[in-house]
């Protein structure tokens, strides 16, 4: 289709050269959202500038897990990036002549003239003049910080106060960078909408593209007067006092996430996310296993035989536990409730206790002359085991 002497071809495919979004942040076309922005939360951390300084391929690497995340993690220009190739929502060439590329179909056009092509002419024409506001929000970057637990806290809840350095809005031109959050003009370049569209060379012809206004930095503004307070920059960095709520029962390597607690945008829009990994010192003799404990305690082998009681450690302090005549070793008591408390649930695990007989490092002469006349009571048949043992060898 030419139009003022310019050939405008609309192309079906994907940016960064033809990379699939979805491979360049390791998910399925089915990913959730959530699951979409933790890949994009790993592999940016991954590949920052900041921790691969002399990485040439990591920056690069870097702006392309921005750029897929810029259109994955938003719903609507996901939608259009699925079903069209690209976030703008702008159908290929065949969308428009009929599906294959060729002829017109009768039903793109209305009485009233190009009715089918309205879209289409109103999007090549707004890069030379209106454009229209880009409905993006944009959303400040998630902060991701560290907390260390004992074990009880771990167990059972505590609030924490951390400090961590953030980006905040400035208060007093509420993020504009203008001072007053007044003194600004719309820009001209764009009208206001922050986006220009541009046409570009290519073998199949001249394309259209859309990108951020290099003016305005896509605010749709131009300060006048810039804010005394940030510099014109709209915010300003600061160390920020966070208390945080941890629930009761959050094991090793959890993740508490405080939504809009992360850095606000540069531009106007919500602030991102604050991650908090949590790492919880062990216990110097219970072992945590999901929501149950294990403790495993070794007990004289007298003990086990005559049966008596010993006291063992729980998150609620000392407990008397009674050992039955006759015990085996590796047997395994279980203590219902005594274990950790269910995240956001009035339920808790149990405590489960193995019992392991230990013999005496020695043996003096009188009780090696007593443990024979044990032996010598008891018979074989006493010991079912080892007489079934005795029995299958002969």
């Amino acid at each position: 289709m030419a139009l003022c002497g310019a050939t405008i071809v609309f192309l079906k495919g994907r940016t960064m050269a033809n990379k699939d979004y979805y491979e360049v942040l390791g998910v399925d076309k089915k990913a959730s959202a959530d699951e979409i922005k933790s890949a994009y939360r790993k592999l940016a951390k991954k590949y920052h500038p900041d921790l691969n300084k002399d990485n040439k391929d990591a920056a690069e690497k870097f702006k392309e897990v921005n750029e897929a995340y810029e259109v994955l993690g938003d719903e609507k220009k996901r939608a259009n990036y699925d079903q069209y190739g690209n976030a703008e929502g702008q159908p290929n060439f065949s969308d428009f002549f009929g599906g294959n590329g060729g002829g017109f179909s009768s039903g793109n056009f209305s009485s009233g003239g190009f009715g089918g092509f309205g879209d289409i002419f109103g999007d090549i024409f707004s890069a030379f003049g209106g454009g229209r506001a880009s409905s993006a929000v944009e959303q400040g970057d998630d902060i991701d910080v560290a907390i260390n637990l004992t074990f009880e806290e771990a167990a059972f809840g505590v609030t924490k106060e951390i400090v961590i350095p953030k980006i905040e809005s400035c208060p007093d031109c509420s993020g504009t960078g203008a001072k007053n959050g007044k003194e600004f003009t719309t820009c001209q370049t764009c009208k206001g909408s922050g986006r220009v569209r541009y046409t570009q060379n290519t073998l199949f012809g001249t394309t259209i593209q859309e990108g951020v206004c290099k003016d305005c930095n896509g605010t749709g503004r131009i300060i006048k007067e810039k804010c005394s307070t940030c510099g014109g920059k709209g915010y300003k960095k600061v160390q920020k006092t966070v208390r945080v709520n941890v629930p009761a029962g959050i094991d090793n390597g959890q993740t508490i996430t405080m939504r809009g607690a992360g850095n606000a945008p540069v531009r106007k829009g919500v602030n991102g996310d604050l991650h908090i990994y949590v790492r919880v010192a062990p216990h110097k003799l219970l072992v945590r296993n999901g929501y149950d404990l294990q403790l495993e305690v070794n007990i004289p082998y007298t003990l086990a035989l005559l049966g008596g009681k010993i006291q063992i450690p729980t998150l609620n302090g000392m407990y008397d536990l009674e050992i039955k005549e006759c015990t085996n070793s590796g047997t395994v008591m279980r203590l219902k409730n005594k274990g950790i408390k269910m995240l956001n649930r009035d339920a808790y695990g149990d405590l489960l206790v193995t019992i392991k007989t230990e013999p005496p490092k020695s043996l003096d002469k009188k009780t090696k002359e007593l443990l024979k006349q044990i032996t010598e009571i008891n018979s074989v048949n006493n010991y079912p085991k080892y007489k079934n043992y005795l029995d299958k060898i002969k």
